[in-house]
């Protein structure tokens, strides 16, 4: 804060402080040259009288102005004085942290020495991971991981960059960052549609599509989408190239759908969460995450 601001604030509420005192004592009785006791003002037949404040409400008022002088001189209040405790918010804030900190730390020494796949079974360790889920990836994957329009489903067993323990550990440590390159000057407008066709096609989705153009589709896809996607189209988690014979579809499955990612290209990205997480937390999350799965570990310890 500037000098000139620092100064204007000090002189401004010492000034107003003052005015207040004397204010108060100077209105608490008025003379009156009148010697019936009131003001000479009538209100819809109500006479209003001239009395002084009284005691206890005047007493209460300036116990308020000596609690407000008080607490500007024992709290930052006045410019840059500090007050005498030294206080500021943001230590307040780190203490509240610290402690916060701390009483999770004591929460979770129970599964010190756990592995993740036996905090994946264990109610207790996953009660912990599913609020801290809750909090930090619902926004993204739902409340229970189901997922949602671009945002993979975690309570399958499908992972479109792999369900092992380092690779769930990798998306929420490291992040992750998807993208379907578009195609739709390379494809054109001739040959776009058969590639959808083709897709649909292996996809169980248009069986009995035209076997010209399923060909013809297939040839396209040989050309530019074994890169990714595999010759069998079975996807690649080492590209988080998703299968496309599945019934899986991160972006939708219909014609219209699978057209904007063929011609249009998607761009998915798992934000990285080892500067906003703890190890502990990470650890937690990523054992919801995979007690979550339909691949769940087969043995469970029951501790709860």
């Amino acid at each position: 804060m500037s000098g000139f601001s620092n100064a204007w604030i000090i002189i401004l509420t010492v000034v107003t402080i003052v005015l207040l005192v004397w204010l108060s004592f100077a209105t608490r009785k008025i003379k009156n040259p009148r010697d019936d006791n009131t003001t000479g003002h009538v209100y819809d037949g109500i006479v209003e009288e001239d009395n002084p404040l009284p005691a206890w409400w005047f007493s209460m008022f300036m116990l308020t102005i000596v609690f407000g002088v008080g607490y500007l001189l024992v709290y930052p209040g006045l410019g840059n004085y500090k007050g005498m405790l030294n206080w500021t918010s943001v230590d307040q804030l780190e203490r509240s942290q610290q402690q916060v900190a701390d009483s999770f730390q004591a929460s979770i020494q129970q599964f010190s020495g756990m592995s993740i796949e036996e905090m994946a079974g264990n109610d207790k360790a996953n009660s912990m991971g599913r609020r801290l889920f809750t909090t930090n990836c619902s926004v993204c994957h739902g409340r229970e991981g189901q997922g949602g329009f671009g945002f993979p489903n975690l309570a399958d067993s499908e992972w479109q960059w792999g369900g092992s323990i380092d690779q769930i550990m990798h998306s929420i440590v490291k992040g992750r960052q998807a993208v379907m390159a578009p195609w739709a000057q390379v494809l054109g407008a001739e040959n776009l549609p058969k590639v959808v066709t083709y897709v649909r096609h292996i996809a169980g989705l248009e069986p009995d599509a035209d076997a010209a153009t399923v060909e013809a589709g297939k040839q396209q896809f040989s050309t530019y989408c074994v890169a990714c996607h595999g010759p069998d189209a079975t996807g690649n988690p080492v590209f988080g190239a998703p299968s496309l014979v599945d019934d899986v579809w991160l972006y939708g499955n219909s014609r219209a759908e699978i057209q904007v990612s063929i011609s249009a290209g998607r761009n998915g990205q798992m934000p990285a969460h080892e500067e906003l997480l703890s190890q502990d937390k990470i650890n937690l999350i990523a054992a919801y995450v995979l007690s979550l799965s339909s691949d769940k570990p087969a043995a469970a310890i029951d501790e709860g």
